[in-house]
């Protein structure tokens, strides 16, 4: 039998034995095919390197590698970066390291401050959010660091150390929306949270005495307006006991006055009836006014000598009480 025969002879007889052999593994990696996405997952299925579709949650089948490939992430869970510092350990305690090229940045009155944030969002389109950019987390950190140096540039020191802080974390989560919806990355901001505020650690205490004194200032101003809303009600409540005192006597000097006048001229029309008669009625209410409490002694004049005679007779009233 020559060679060509026996290699036939083995063709013939291995050609189901390849087939037997073959089937076990086509079928063994077709089914490693298979796959389950989480209730809480999406998944994207790559043909030859190339988007092919977007499934949720369920069982699926793609090309197993080298042919197809697929991308199962979380599409549900909150997903978090931070700028201005890193976590190192989630303790407890927590520990954190600063990134200082992060998080110094330049106030709208040209002060620097130290702030430290973070950024929660979540996946809204899983395949932008793969595609769109190589590398979406750090584009999330620079957008959000770009974000808020702008919105900071908006504000003071003092408000951004104090009452500002809402408006600052508003702001930046609607201006990184806005940054991040131009480029289609497919996430949707849930919150933007300032860890720490504060000025640069080598004028820590400047700021810190600038506050005090301000702090000072203001309890200064509030006790002397405290003191203002004391006093000023009482001077208020003098001044008007005074004005009406005042009122008073004017109205009493007026009704004397008016009552004088009055009397002036019933007594000027009784004059002019009878001028001798009230001459005469006047002297002696004169006197009577005057001499109302003083001894009196009444003197005739018709009597000659009356008034040598009555100081005799006095001189020896007190000859005689001595």
């Amino acid at each position: 039998m020559e060679l060509e025969d026996i290699k036939e002879l083995f063709e013939l007889y291995l050609k189901p034995l390849k087939k037997l052999v073959l089937l076990p593994i086509v079928f063994l990696y077709l089914f490693t095919g298979i796959f389950q996405v989480g209730p809480d997952e999406e998944a994207v299925v790559l043909l030859f390197g190339k988007y092919e579709k977007t499934v949720g949650p369920g069982i699926h089948w793609y090309y197993p590698r080298p042919i197809g490939r697929k991308i199962v992430i979380k599409t549900t869970k909150v997903y978090r970066v931070e700028v201005g510092f890193r976590t190192v350990s989630i303790g407890p305690p927590a520990k954190y390291r600063d990134v200082v090229q992060e998080s110094l940045m330049l106030t709208g009155d040209e002060n620097i401050i130290d702030l430290d944030f973070s950024v929660q969002y979540k996946i809204v389109n899983l395949k932008n959010y793969l595609f769109k950019v190589k590398d979406p987390k750090n584009t999330i950190t620079a957008a959000a660091e770009a974000s808020i140096r702008q919105i900071i540039g908006m504000f003071v020191i003092d408000e951004s150390l104090t009452e500002g802080k809402s408006n600052i974390q508003i702001l930046t989560r609607e201006k990184l929306q806005e940054i991040l919806d131009i480029y289609g990355i497919g996430i949707q901001v849930l919150n933007v949270q300032l860890q720490d505020v504060q000025p640069p650690k080598p004028v820590i205490k400047s700021f810190k005495d600038v506050a005090s004194a301000r702090e000072d200032r203001i309890r200064y101003i509030n006790e002397a307006n405290g003191y203002a809303n004391d006093i000023i009600p009482k001077a208020r409540g003098q001044a008007k006991k005074i004005i009406n005192e005042a009122v008073a006597y004017k109205e009493k000097r007026v009704r004397e006055a008016n009552g004088n006048v009055a009397r002036f001229l019933k007594l000027y029309e009784n004059y002019k009836l009878g001028k001798e008669v009230t001459e005469t009625r006047l002297y002696i209410e004169s006197l009577e006014k005057n001499l109302k409490n003083v001894n009196k002694v009444i003197i005739d004049r018709e009597v000659k000598n009356g008034v040598l005679n009555l100081i005799q007779e006095e001189v020896n009233k007190n000859e005689k009480t001595n």
